[in-house]
């Protein structure tokens, strides 16, 4: 029987790549987006579903569990990213990462656990940052909606184990093709206030040209063996400056 493996987030980047590859290895994908774009996924497939979702909404949220009906694997991808010093961060932007980051992925694991554990099968991948393999400057609000993620998930697999539900957590590192930097909710230009700048410079310098990167094809060929993996193994680093991070390399 096929299998189907709902993705948050596909609009672009590592959602997108991921949603591609699972369709070509002839899975059933339901991909999410907040504004639903069939041309995004190019030739219309049989085994697609595109469906709205906006995962900071409790109504959103109902209407995609209900139309998506059962599913094998759930990947939590869908984020906002937010980058600046932290004395510069107004709260409501704060929350509003929290919100979407950290509680939003923490809404759809409750939304399809229920009949994942029925079936007492299943699997749930958590997309989360290589932030948490380290410590980086300009990213602590950021980090710690990730981090918060890392420790649900590491609990929530003790919990959902014991029905046959597997969790994962994808890492993936820093990819400059993605559209990361366009979906801050704020720009960082506008969370350095000028003391900040001679500390800044040097960092957005290296974020220019990093030393090693990470593609959008190695975040869905990590997100597909955390899928295959069957060995309980919770972390999993994702493109080659992530998995120097984690020292897999």
């Amino acid at each position: 029987m096929t299998k189907t493996i709902l993705i948050t987030g596909t609009s672009s980047g590592y959602g997108l790549a991921t949603a591609q590859h699972f369709l070509a290895k002839g899975w059933n994908v339901v991909a999410t987006m907040r504004k639903p774009d069939p041309a995004v996924l190019g030739d219309a497939s049989d085994r697609l579903r595109i469906l709205p979702l906006d995962v900071t909404s409790e109504g959103s949220i109902a209407a995609l569990a209900e139309a998506a009906g059962p599913i094998d694997v759930l990947v939590n991808n869908a984020g906002v990213g937010g980058v600046g010093a932290f004395e510069a961060m107004p709260m409501s932007l704060i929350r509003q990462l929290i919100e979407t980051n950290t509680i939003g992925v923490m809404a759809m694991c409750q939304a399809f656990i229920p009949r994942m554990r029925e079936r007492r099968s299943g699997c749930i991948v958590n997309v989360t940052s290589s932030v948490t393999l380290g410590t980086f400057p300009l990213a602590a609000a950021y980090t710690a909606t990730k981090q918060a993620i890392e420790g649900f998930s590491g609990s929530l697999a003790h919990e959902l184990g014991h029905f046959g539900i597997g969790v994962k957590l994808v890492e993936p590192g820093y990819a400059p093709t993605t559209r990361f930097g366009a979906n801050a909710i704020v720009p960082v230009s506008d969370l350095l206030p000028g003391e900040y700048a001679d500390f800044a410079r040097p960092i957005l310098e290296g974020f220019a040209a990093p030393a090693l990167t990470t593609r959008e094809s190695d975040v869905a060929l990590t997100v597909w063996d955390a899928v295959q993996d069957r060995t309980g193994r919770l972390h999993f680093p994702a493109g080659a400056d992530a998995l120097a991070l984690a020292g897999d390399e």
